[in-house]
């Protein structure tokens, strides 16, 4: 079996759409397992719609995720261009093979025309589906080829179109139900499904992924491949992406672009792991690496019915990649988010490398992350006005100040050491941790909720430390905002 050639051909019409990249992303994985090529192909000849700063999405989208193409734009290939609009000579040149070998043909008929035929059809049958345009040119060849026309395909009437889907097993449709449909637009440019069949065919692409509303153009387009003499690709036709109420993911649901999620604090892989298991499973592992992707992914295991899009169960992945990266290398993600809160740091910082690991078992995304980091790394911390009024108060400035008393006489400054100084304060004062806790805790980060006080101590050092309780301790007994 020859390495697998397969294509990811969305059109530059705005974002790209996460239900889109999840069918990409299945050919991606199944060519990078078996040493095959991916090749991205812009279909642009909408030019009503297309943009080029939509363009720009796909490739930065694309990027971003990690999912390289092998052949394509930037990259270059034996096949290039690798814009639609870049080959239209192609198209018409592969029209006009169809049309010499009986299989296509110049059809003058007019709009006014069809609506004819399709206004009698309903007439005639009393519904509109079921109509078949018999168009009088299908038979003539004395037309002007300089006059207006499209191309049609001859559609055959009888026998079936038959193919086994990689997803949906045996397929079968009657050919009654084609007709004649169009290869070619007046304009030069060719249909969806037409252009596709030659940019597949002359990339030689092998295998097609996409969604299941694609399903109604594959049996016309093996049509296609066949009049031309070849063998179609396998098709894999993966069940709609739908939101929590069964409907087809829409911004109503959530956030659908791909670059959505990169600014909402995601990591790519964790994207790629949701994605790809709204469809496949392996066992009943949740949690994947990329490399286990691409070792793991095959086309048994991709369900035939539609995954539906759970919030929590996104950020669940999503938490759990944050975990498992390297501190490192998780800095190196989170400094960008960091400079949105107007922090500017480099990911080498000792302060924010000594705070991550007390930070990402309570953070989701990169954004929750930056946000739980804020306070170790201003040099003071912004208070939250209710925290602020309700723990730093007058009958808790004394308190405070001897919490910085105990904090100065710690023989170490470290986890063990801390506790133990202020284990022995409490038993000698008779208080209970809870008295001092958040008072002490809103003096250091501003908020009510943290890391462990000793965590917190730690991190910012004993000096940062017993500054921030001796300003918590002179807010809370004058009432003024240090901070401001």
């Amino acid at each position: 079996m020859s390495a697998p050639r397969v294509r990811f051909a969305p059109s530059p019409t705005g974002y790209l759409h996460i239900g889109g990249v999840r069918a990409a992303l299945y050919g991606w994985l199944w060519a990078k397992q078996k040493g095959g090529e991916f090749i991205l192909r812009i279909e642009d000849t909408d030019q009503a719609r297309n943009t080029e700063e939509s363009v720009g999405i796909i490739f930065e989208s694309l990027r971003w995720l990690g999912m390289d193409w092998d052949e394509g734009p930037e990259v270059g290939g034996p096949n290039a261009p690798y814009f639609q609009s870049q080959r239209l000579e192609l198209y018409r040149e592969y029209a006009d093979k169809l049309i010499a070998s009986g299989h296509a043909y110049r059809c003058y008929a007019g709009k006014e025309e069809l609506a004819a035929a399709r206004a009698e059809h309903k007439l005639r049958t009393g519904q509109d589906h079921g109509f078949r345009f018999q168009s009088p040119w299908r038979e003539r060849t004395d037309g002007d080829a300089t006059q207006k026309h499209v191309v049609r395909f001859k559609a055959p009437s009888k026998g079936v179109i038959a193919w086994d889907d990689l997803v949906k097993g045996r397929i079968e449709v009657d050919n009654a139900t084609q007709q004649d449909f169009v290869l070619m637009r007046p304009n030069g440019l060719p249909l969806y499904s037409f252009g596709c069949v030659v940019d597949d065919l002359t990339m030689g692409v092998t295998l097609v992924t996409r969604g299941d509303d694609h399903m109604i153009n594959t049996a016309p387009q093996i049509l296609m491949y066949r009049a031309l003499g070849a063998e179609p690709p396998q098709f894999a036709h993966m069940p709609m992406v739908l939101g929590p109420d069964g409907k087809k993911l829409s911004k109503r649901h959530a956030a659908v672009s791909v670059l959505e999620y990169r600014d909402m604090g995601y990591l790519p892989d964790a994207v790629l792991n949701y994605l790809v298991r709204l469809g496949w499973s392996h066992g009943d592992q949740e949690i994947f690496t990329r490399a286990e992707l691409v070792e793991l992914f095959n086309w048994e295991h991709v369900g035939s019915g539609s995954g539906r899009y759970d919030q929590k169960k996104f950020l669940h992945v999503s938490a759990e990649h944050l975990r498992a990266l390297p501190h490192d290398e998780l800095a190196k993600w989170v400094v960008p988010f960091l400079a949105e809160r107007g922090i500017e740091v480099t990911p080498d910082d000792a302060t924010l490398l000594a705070a991550l690991p007390y930070l990402t078992p309570r953070a989701s995304t990169l954004i929750e992350l930056a946000d739980a980091a804020d306070y170790f790394l201003r040099d003071a911390p912004v208070f939250e006005d209710k925290a602020r009024r309700k723990f730093l108060i007058p009958e808790n400035a004394e308190t405070l100040r001897e919490l910085t008393r105990r904090i100065e006489g710690a023989s170490e400054f470290t986890l063990e050491a801390l506790e133990a100084s202020v284990k022995a304060w409490l038993e000698e004062a008779d208080l209970k941790m809870k008295q001092i806790a958040q008072p002490a805790r809103v003096a250091m980060s501003g908020r009510t909720r943290s890391p462990g006080l000793y965590e917190v101590m730690v991190v910012l050092g004993r000096e940062r430390t017993l500054e921030r309780l001796k300003a918590g301790a002179a807010l809370a007994e004058s009432g003024v905002d240090l901070s401001a």
